[in-house]
């Protein structure tokens, strides 16, 4: 029980969280509140997070609270002690949890995320394990309840993709798939080759938040070439026959962004446009970081999307981090959408080595 408490008492900065709180609440009592609806709407949506946030956290203290009471009443009564052993045990899991979702703070974590894998060097043997790639996040969407669109698919003549673009609607979306972003390495015996030897093949994923448009930037339109084309995807008569895809290249960068999902032309430009934005600040986010190592002395990879993750199917069955140094030989199971994990041992890496637990994901 001295544990749960001292942890809960650290962790949570409950006289921070009511003080947002009530500044939020005065600008949301100021009579200029809605003049802005969008950025009313934003400090809503912050304002109803803090607070189910807050009651959260008072809920479990008042719990925790409650129980140390029962344990100084115990007096030694070994029933009643191992009701209270049981029940300390299932608050310590609830406070890492709610501990690890503290984790979530940066300022787009809770946005929607934007996917796009590519294939590396390798041809049909990559283009097949990005494929794989895009199924293992659609599955663990899935298994979350989260929404999942796909924006852009580009199949390959033989198999796999060629690119893929899909958005990941749900509370934290951004936050959870952050992890996610780099190189991903898969060794297997591959299924295309005769002579069924073993291949290593490369797919680079790319993690953007969905941001609203013209919150967080600004594109200029004469920095866009605009391109209409035929859809190659299915679709019906309509979106097959009519110029309706789009593809848009941002000059200053060379960022080029297509979208054939949508049936009109006018919606494909739209959701292009939204991806363009978040690459856009993902890409000034990635500057932003790489000037902080710059400054703290860092040596950083000269590559670009460097290895993260390595996941083998032989000569051994094995799926490990790099970073985290997260593993498990249950790599079906991964490839099947169960990533959390993973998820969780990156975030916890990424804020100090302290708040990785040593051993494996399983």
């Amino acid at each position: 029980m001295p544990n749960v408490l001292k942890s809960f008492r650290c962790v949570f900065d409950l006289a921070g969280k009511r003080q947002q709180i009530a500044e939020l609440e005065q600008r949301a009592a100021a009579p200029t509140f809605w003049d802005d609806p969008r950025d009313a709407q934003r400090v809503l949506q912050s304002l109803t997070a803090l607070r189910e946030q807050t009651e959260r956290w008072l809920t479990l203290g008042q719990e925790i609270a409650e129980l140390r009471e029962l344990a100084e009443l115990a007096d030694g009564d070994p029933d009643l002690l191992a009701e209270i052993e049981a029940q300390a045990s299932s608050l310590t899991s609830r406070l890492g949890k709610m501990e690890f979702d503290l984790l979530l703070n940066g300022k787009y974590d809770v946005n929607h995320a934007i996917v796009e894998v590519t294939p590396g060097a390798g041809g049909v043997e990559a283009q097949d394990w990005a494929q794989m790639l895009v199924r293992m996040y659609l599955r663990w969407a899935q298994q979350r309840n989260f929404e999942a669109e796909m924006l852009d698919e580009q199949p390959g003549e033989e198999a796999g993709i060629k690119s893929a673009t899909f958005m990941i609607r749900g509370r934290y979306a951004y936050g959870y798939l952050s992890a996610e972003r780099g190189t991903h390495r898969l060794v297997r015996l591959s299924p295309f080759d005769s002579a069924h030897r073993r291949h290593t093949s490369f797919a680079l994923v790319q993690v953007m938040p969905e941001v609203e448009q013209d919150v967080e930037v600004h594109i200029d339109p004469n920095d866009l070439r605009v391109d209409t084309y035929r859809s190659t995807g299915a679709g019906g008569q309509h979106i097959n026959k009519t110029d309706s895809a789009v593809r848009l290249t941002h000059l200053p960068t060379g960022i080029v962004v297509t979208c054939q999902n949508e049936r009109s032309q006018i919606q494909n430009r739209e959701v292009a446009m939204n991806i363009l934005r978040a690459r856009l600040l993902e890409r000034r986010l990635e500057e932003q970081a790489a000037e902080q190592a710059r400054l703290r002395g860092e040596v950083q990879s000269a590559e670009f999307g460097s290895q993260i993750r390595n996941y083998v199917l032989h000569p051994y069955n094995l799926v490990k981090d790099l970073r985290s140094g997260a593993e498990t030989s249950n790599v079906l199971a991964v490839l099947d959408g169960d990533l959390d994990a993973f998820m969780e041992a990156y975030l916890r890496w990424k804020v100090g080595p302290a708040s990785v637990s040593s051993g494996n994901t399983r």
